[in-house]
């Protein structure tokens, strides 16, 4: 649908899920369509709730289909005729139990067109490792240790086949499985069993349902064999959510990637943003994140795709600052995802301090490297993503020191954050990963703060990244994150606005405040020049852009958190003071 063909160096780009405003993408389009937000957004990143999707908010995909409950063909015309590109994720690394492609295998078992679609966990570690009772292969510790857990337990959903068999299938990210209640009919095909004795079976089953109990120990005056079968019942009677991990060894996924990359395309996508890429190659004997040269094969193999849709791509990748992959991908000519920036500019405003931030600066500037940038996301505040790293027995430092990660974990937790983990390969935390909250409520709801934050997140080099809810100055919603319950940390930072809410922000000074920035980022000439970074004491920062006759220029303490802008429009200079 879109005509562009590349985009704005110096473009705004918001995020929002399709109904993070109102109800539907119409109504955030709506508020782009208002005087206030004229001229502020060349790009949107819409979240995957876009597409057919069932869990972890879009993340797990169904299909790449338009979710019609939420967006419309003239959504997207109306986006076109605001001149706004827009930028998209596919999740290469896994799709939901419910595609087509997983249902198939379902129904279909060994005999399904998509059998080797996604991975059998036993298949692939077949000769690896020792089978347990359960009939699930347990690699060898020299494999196991290698693996990079993001959720306790074995990296497993265990479906049921056509031919009475639970299959493990490999399941990095999240998985629900819900216990329906079985009926006495259900339990027909079993021998020898008189209908009293369903009774009594069923009886018991759905009680230990209803009250959340071990399906595997509930006592049933039966053989082993039996008992197996009736567990098998149950498993049946399940209903599953989950992302299953893709094979990239088959080819029925390479013809998926190609469908789904000239689809996006044809929405108007111009970035595409490679969601869990770093988990896609698998090998034995290896990592299963960002193992080399497996992963880079594949990164190529999907470019060449993209190249031919003229889709500019943004791998998202998750590592430590130390372990040097963000330059790996630069190098490679890739855009990078700042994802060190929301917390050093924290640690900037409240250690007072701009060597950390400085320095990251300087190495973008120095490396050339092409990011996108951010304060608040979808996801929460990285942290893990500042630490060094030992490679090849050497260690490289950090952004920041160890200590001052942990105040700074620390500091957001005491103003209401909550955590997610990493595990290691028996379940136990082995780090942080992200901070969840509101990055208004992680500067302590500290007006000038936010304001000063998204000052420099602005005059930083790359594409800026706004989070809707930091538009407005969103707190954390700790109503959302109870009603969400357990793995529901995420909702603390995703509160859907109304119009209301909308109509009362921008009579606020913090929004129209950030909207002002934001214009002046989105159109300003001298953001396509040279970025000159000062840093005269360790409490100032002075960023400087100039483009021939065009310039700005941020210069901020960080003891007062006050700041100007200097800048000049159509042969006029100007100077704000905040």
């Amino acid at each position: 649908m879109s005509t562009k063909t590349s985009v704005k160096n110096n473009g705004v780009m918001l995020n929002a899920y399709p109904d993070s405003i109102g109800f539907k993408l119409r109504d955030t389009i709506k508020m782009l369509q208002r005087p206030e937000f004229k001229d502020a957004f060349s790009l949107f990143y819409v979240l995957p709730t876009f597409f057919n999707s069932d869990l972890d908010r879009g993340f797990s995909i169904i299909d790449y289909n338009i979710n019609e409950e939420l967006v419309s063909v003239s959504d997207l015309k109306a986006l076109e005729q605001l001149n706004i590109q827009l930028k998209f994720d596919i999740v290469l690394n896994h799709l939901s139990v419910a595609s087509p492609q997983f249902k198939d295998l379902l129904k279909n078992g060994k005999d399904s067109k998509y059998k080797d679609f996604f991975i059998n966990w036993n298949s692939f570690w077949e000769g690896h490792g020792t089978m347990n009772e359960e009939g699930i292969i347990i690699p060898k510790e020299e494999f196991l240790d290698k693996l990079f857990m993001r959720k306790s337990g074995l990296p497993i959903l265990k479906v049921p086949f056509p031919d009475g068999s639970i299959q493990p299938y490999w399941n990095t990210f999240y998985q629900k499985i819900s216990y329906n209640k079985i009926k006495i009919d259900d339990l027909n095909g079993i021998e020898d069993l008189n209908e009293a004795h369903k009774e009594v079976i069923v009886k018991n089953v759905n009680s230990a349902i209803e009250n959340n109990e071990s399906i595997d120990d509930i006592e049933i005056e039966v053989s082993t064999a039996v008992k197996k079968q009736i567990l098998s019942v149950v498993d049946r009677n399940c209903t599953y959510l989950g992302q299953m991990d893709v094979n990239a060894n088959s080819e029925l996924v390479w013809d998926f990637y190609e469908d789904t990359l000239a689809k996006v395309k044809r929405y108007g996508c111009e970035v595409l943003r490679l969601d869990a890429f770093a988990y896609l190659h698998k090998e034995v004997g290896e990592s299963n994140f960002f193992n080399t040269p497996g992963t880079w094969d594949y990164l190529d193999r999907i470019k060449a795709i993209a190249d031919k849709n003229d889709l500019k791509l943004l791998p998202e990748i998750h590592a430590e600052y130390g372990a040097g992959l963000h330059h790996e991908v630069s190098e490679k000519g890739y855009k990078i995802y700042d994802f060190f920036l929301p917390g050093l500019v924290i640690h900037t405003l409240e250690k007072k301090s701009n060597t950390a931030l400085v320095k990251w600066a300087q190495e973008i500037v120095e490396n050339k490297y092409d990011v996108v940038n951010m304060l608040g996301c979808h996801d929460g505040i990285p942290v893990l993503d500042l630490k060094g790293k030992i490679v090849n027995g050497i260690y490289n430092r950090g952004l920041l020191l160890d200590d001052d990660i942990e105040d700074l974990m620390n500091l957001i937790l005491d103003r209401g954050g909550r955590i997610k983990n990493l595990y290691d390969s028996e379940g136990n935390k082995i780090s942080y990963y992200q901070i969840n909250a509101t990055y208004f409520s992680a500067l302590g709801e500290d007006e000038q703060k936010l304001l000063l934050a998204r000052a420099i997140q602005l005059f930083m080099p790359g594409i800026p990244q706004i989070w809707y809810l930091d538009l407005f100055a969103g707190k954390n919603d700790y109503k959302a994150l109870e009603k969400a319950g357990d793995g529901g940390h995420k909702e603390i930072n995703r509160s859907t606005l109304t119009a209301k809410d909308v109509e009362a922000g921008l009579k606020t000074d913090i929004v129209k405040n950030q909207l002002e920035l934001i214009r002046l980022r989105n159109n300003s000439k001298a953001f396509l020049g040279v970025l000159k970074i000062n840093a005269p004491q360790e409490h100032k920062i002075s960023f400087t852009w100039k483009k021939k006759e065009h310039f700005a220029e941020l210069k901020a303490n960080l003891i007062t958190k006050k700041f100007t802008i200097s800048y000049n429009e159509s042969g006029v200079n100007y100077m704000n003071d905040y």
